[in-house]
């Protein structure tokens, strides 16, 4: 089993719980610029941006220059890699649980 893809740094991306905000906030608003998510959140701007650059280096945003701001938007693609990592995970487990089972009931 291997991870494909942006695997890795999407993962990094989703390790952190502001990160993870930003994301579902792009998901159900749209398109923002650093500063309207800043006034969400309890960290500055800086902040903001420096999360936006992990998540942009993972692919999970794009940003688009609006006149002296940047607007990020999300693109989700990445996360199928992550998605069928998961799912490989999640496959290679049912496949011991069952075998396990299997000689559990062989057993009794």
């Amino acid at each position: 089993m291997t991870t494909t893809g942006a695997a890795p740094d999407v993962f990094e991306a989703l390790a952190d719980p502001t990160r993870r905000w930003m994301l579902q906030r792009l998901a159900r608003e749209g398109a923002q610029t650093p500063t309207r998510l800043a006034e969400q959140l309890p960290i500055s701007r800086q902040a903001v941006s420096r999360h936006l650059s992990v998540l942009e280096r993972s692919k999970l945003v794009r940003a688009q220059q609006q006149g002296r701001e940047q607007r990020y938007e999300l693109t989700p693609a990445p996360l199928d890699d992550a998605r069928a990592f998961i799912h490989e995970l999640e496959l290679a487990w049912d496949t011991r649980l069952l075998a396990l089972g299997q000689l559990l009931a062989d057993e009794a």
